[in-house]
């Protein structure tokens, strides 16, 4: 090889050096970015249970907005040289149309609601696979390098295993248990990094829920044909609101409600009466024939 060639090759070689540098360069200028992944239906009973004692969400007021800022501060302190792209909130709506609740979040800047749907029996379906969709698309396209997935169920294994395929990292943030666990040992396995908030943490954002009450001894006791006819109303209202194809899935557990079912049948029965049901068997009976009796001659 001559001289010139010699030139050639080497000018090249400086020309490829140059490039490089300038690459890594700007690469070592983007900041990192993360986002942060949260179950609401796992937020909700495992946050609900620490603070108020109970998994049921009517007996307890989450302040959404305060938690999701209290979230967003601790990311910012794991994740200190990252950029948040954004929360990812995953929730179960009626037919996926949003509660006011779930609106209000949604108004929240940096915030997405992703909702998935709720069965009669008050049952989250097709969550987990929103939740896959996102982490793996975001990891994908490079949109991420690091997922905070604040969630305990075993199906979102996949989700952490597809984010991980295209190199972006999961952390698992948990809810601290009273006893027990409450995350599927699975998910644990196969995250990066496991941290778990306590009860501190959460209690400024989580209160019991003053439940009505309604004086017995000086409210006339309804018949019940009174309470009959108000079971009937309820079961219209719930077909009319719910949707036939999501109550008619309460009709194969005939002459039983699943328990929160039946709890917001009897909560609602009790607004309408503006009398307490506890405790009165024959009451509450009364009740549940009037809205078995409208629910099947729909169907």
């Amino acid at each position: 090889m001559n001289d010139d060639n010699l030139t050639a090759l080497g000018a090249r070689i400086d020309r490829t050096n140059e490039l490089l540098q300038r690459m890594l360069a700007e690469v070592a200028k983007t900041p990192s970015t993360h986002a942060i992944f949260v179950d609401a239906g796992y937020l909700y009973a495992a946050a609900g249970r620490l603070v108020a004692g109970t998994e049921d969400r009517r007996s307890f007021d989450l302040d959404a907005e305060g938690l999701i800022d209290a979230l967003i501060d601790r990311a910012r302190t794991i994740f200190a040289d990252s950029r948040l792209l954004r929360v990812y909130w995953y929730d179960g709506a009626r037919r996926r149309i949003h509660t006011a609740e779930q609106q209000s979040i949604a108004e929240l800047p940096d915030v997405k609601v992703r909702l998935g749907n709720l069965n009669a029996n008050n049952q989250q379906k097709g969550v987990d696979s929103l939740i896959r969709t996102d982490l793996e698309s975001l990891a994908r396209h490079r949109a991420i390098s690091d997922a905070a997935l604040l969630g305990g169920d075993e199906d979102l294994v996949s989700a952490v295993e597809a984010a991980q395929g295209y190199g972006a990292r999961v952390h698992l943030w948990g809810i601290e248990a009273p006893e027990g666990r409450n995350q599927a040992e699975p998910l644990l396995w196969e995250v990066d990094s496991q941290r778990t908030l306590d009860l501190d943490f959460f209690k400024p954002y989580v209160s019991r829920r003053t439940a009505p009450t309604y004086d017995a001894t000086t409210a006339a006791r309804p018949t019940r044909e009174d309470v009959r006819f108000v079971g009937a109303q309820i079961a219209a209202k719930w077909l009319a609101a719910r949707g036939r194809e999501t109550v008619g899935e309460l009709l194969p557990g005939h002459p039983y409600l699943p328990g929160s079912v039946d709890q917001d049948l009897l909560v609602e029965a009790e607004g309408l009466l503006q009398y307490s049901l506890r405790g009165q068997a024959d009451l509450r009976r009364a009740l549940r024939d009037g809205f078995w009796e409208h629910l099947q001659a729909q169907y």
